[in-house]
């Protein structure tokens, strides 16, 4: 069983400024709800009750969302607008949120070390709260990596084929394929051009992985502009043991560009307005 989810939250989402520069890119809301908050619902539909945020300076604003106001409580109480509290009450209700800072912006990779002391010596997932993922044909994105994970027991990220001009902006992944959606990894690269990319399969903002990753990424170099790269230290574990590449079903908004963040906005008010 999965316990944990990690969701890196430190970054400081200038894409979207001037709205993030007091705002946490990760409460830009998609319709009425935060993106972090759909993170945490596809976390919990995975099984996960425990989530490790890990944040920065002028984040407060996730903290303060995943606790109860009482002062709103008491305000809205018996009022026909208390039903729009409910989704957010069960989520407290139902997970352990748990903060640590990242005090330095040094890339994904160092976001996730940082997260240790939340996580132990256990699998995990990692959900970048930017990547707004969504399947209502069936599972979601986590469910349906946990089931591979029961199978394998191995780090698993999700992929998805992006446009040749657009791999500069990903992690990629090349390897042997096991069926039609998964592939054994033997190569990854970050951010490559067009010309170097071994594939066109773009790591998104979903991954299980396993502990032993902590200790791969303390021995991970860093990379351009100082960052540490997760793919470096999933690198690492593909060549010592087995890292699997997961072709979801379903399909991911990138709400870190206007554009994605403006597609997820138009998606989920016509679904919702057909519900």
């Amino acid at each position: 069983m999965i316990r944990k989810c990690l969701f890196p939250a430190a970054g400081y989402g200038t894409r979207f400024l001037p709205a993030t520069k007091a705002m946490p890119k990760e409460m830009l809301p998609v319709m009425a709800k935060p993106l972090i908050q759909y993170g945490v619902e596809e976390a919990v539909e995975a099984g996960m009750d425990t989530m490790a945020i890990i944040t920065g300076r002028g984040k407060r604003a996730i903290e303060d969302h995943f606790d109860i106001s009482y002062e709103l409580e008491h305000q809205i109480k018996g009022t026909s607008k208390e039903y729009l509290l409910q989704e957010i009450r069960d989520l407290i209700g139902r997970c352990t949120f748990t903060y640590t800072r990242q005090i330095e912006m040094r890339g994904l990779g160092d976001a996730i070390l940082k997260g240790r002391v939340l996580i132990g010596e256990e699998p995990f997932a990692v959900v970048l709260a930017d990547d707004l993922c969504t399947n209502p044909e069936g599972a979601g994105i986590l469910e349906q990596m946990r089931k591979i994970y029961e199978k394998y027991r191995c780090s698993i990220v999700a992929v998805q084929e992006v446009p040749e001009k657009q791999v500069h902006k990903y992690g990629i992944v090349a390897g042997k394929a096991i069926d039609e959606r998964l592939t054994m990894v033997e190569m990854m690269v970050e951010k490559p051009s067009a010309e170097e990319a071994p594939s066109n399969l773009a790591i998104i903002g979903r991954y299980i992985l396993t502990p032993d990753i902590f200790e791969l990424i303390e021995k991970t170099e860093p990379g351009k502009g100082g960052e540490i790269q997760i793919t470096d230290a999933l690198m690492a574990q593909a060549q010592k043991g087995m890292v699997i590449a997961y072709r979801f079903e379903g399909r991911r908004f990138d709400c870190g560009s206007i554009d994605g963040f403006v597609e997820a906005t138009n998606y989920f008010y016509h679904r919702n307005r057909e519900e």
